[in-house]
């Protein structure tokens, strides 16, 4: 007798007609024709179901805030880190607490099983790591979040930003994150990285750094995040996210750099919603993409996973916890168009992105934490080219939310699903 138990599922990595036992939270098997009964069943019939999607790159402590106190009219990023710097003083812990909760339903509704959210660490009050901490506890049974803990003004840029993210840590906050591109030289920036990983190497904690997210192309933090995690013996556990100057980089540096990266393990997180969007602003035409080479460091084997970075902030006015969205965008943006790459692209929103925040049980395997979505779509690329619609979303070995189906939203050998396409003719009222 199993708990729980999907029957006729297709899975990411091509099985068809395969059912997924649960029991106790954890996935105990899956093959064809499980006889044994569950004490709840759902029916697949034939759709995709996937292991959670996993966004490893957001900022909890602003999301849903657009509009307060005023809005980015410019839309570029030292805007928003203004508007961001105006918002502060205002909010309360109250308010980040229930912007976040009402965030978090959505991203579960949406199938998002863990976020690591940096919070910033400039706010001498310390209200967004307060605030987050306590979302974290209230969210742990539908949502794992790891904290970044985040100078947003630069590490040496703002007064006290060194203490408060050691303040932030103690208090509990789980990585080491920074952002060397905005201190007031290059050189405070390879220094705020050493300190910064010299932190993390002494606690044992992982390092995610805004790194380098940039149109200009001697930004070239990435480098001395690799080789400070090589000093350190940090392999594996570093990430540089965004990298948006290696856009503008000359490609023989490139060519030296990116195998410095593999060297070093670090992994890379693209964010491609809002990189497209704040990058490339000065430029008038051409105009540059504005998101890393994602195709040239997935291609030497640097671990690369997407993230959705802000919802209804001071720097993007748009989102839905969407990370098929994000796949979507990173997909044309990065001209990812082969079957293998667009399959690659769930895989950034899925597995990549677990790998990189270290999620343990992850995945669709015997012995995983039952923990997945059922998505209206019948493998991943047709996932990413509807958006697929969130039937069902099981975690622990539970049904916590669950859809209905779409009609005009799935297409079945090349054609709707639309039983009577009369009925979706014009009101005449």
């Amino acid at each position: 007798m199993f708990d729980f138990m999907v029957k006729n599922a297709s899975l990411p990595d091509g099985k068809v007609g395969m059912d997924v036992g649960c029991k106790n939270g954890i996935i105990t098997a899956i093959e064809r024709n499980i006889s044994a009964e569950a004490k709840e069943t759902i029916d697949a019939d034939g759709l995709l179901l996937a292991p959670p999607f996993i966004d490893p790159h957001f900022h909890m402590d602003a999301t849903l805030s657009l509009g307060t106190p005023r809005l980015n009219k410019s839309g570029t990023l030292l805007e928003g880190i203004s508007l961001w710097g105006e918002l502060k003083p205002v909010q309360t812990i109250d308010d980040i607490i229930e912007r976040s909760l009402r965030y978090c339903d959505l991203a579960v509704s949406m199938g998002i099983g863990a976020i690591r959210s940096h919070v910033d660490t400039c706010d001498d009050e310390l209200k967004g790591v307060q605030a987050l901490l306590e979302v974290k506890k209230q969210i742990k049974d539908y949502i794992d979040l790891q904290l970044v803990a985040f100078p947003q003004d630069g590490l040496y840029r703002a007064p006290k930003a060194l203490e408060n993210t050691i303040r932030a840590l103690d208090l509990g906050v789980d990585i080491v994150g920074g952002i060397p591109h905005f201190e007031r030289t290059m050189s405070e920036g390879a220094q705020s990285i050493k300190t910064l990983c010299e932190i993390a190497s002494e606690r044992g904690l992982l390092v995610d750094m805004h790194c380098d997210e940039t149109d200009d192309p001697m930004s070239r933090h990435i480098e001395s995040l690799a080789y400070e995690t090589q000093r350190l013996g940090l392999q594996g556990r570093v990430a540089g996210s965004h990298l948006t100057s290696m856009h503008s980089m000359d490609n023989y540096y490139v060519s030296k750099l990116i195998p410095l990266i593999v060297e070093a393990e670090v992994h890379a997180i693209p964010n491609p919603l809002i990189n497209i969007m704040l990058q490339g602003r000065h430029d008038t035409y051409p105009k540059r993409r504005g998101q890393t080479r994602v195709r040239e460091l997935r291609d030497a084997g640097v671990l690369t996973g997407f993230g959705s970075d802000c919802v209804m902030d001071p720097w993007y006015s748009l989102g839905k916890a969407d990370m098929l969205d994000v796949a979507f965008m990173g997909l044309h943006v990065g001209q990812l168009s082969s079957r293998e790459d667009m399959a690659w692209c769930f895989e950034a929103v899925t597995t990549n992105s677990a790998s990189i925040m270290h999620l343990e049980g992850y995945g669709l395997s015997k012995g995983s934490k039952a923990n997945f979505n059922l998505l209206q779509a019948k493998d991943p690329i047709e996932a990413i080219r509807l958006r697929a619609h969130r039937l069902a979303i099981v975690r622990g070995g539970r049904l916590i939310a669950k859809n209905t189906h779409l009609a005009a939203n799935l297409f079945i050998d090349g054609r709707p699903d639309i039983v009577d396409p009369a009925s979706y003719a014009p009101s005449q009222d």
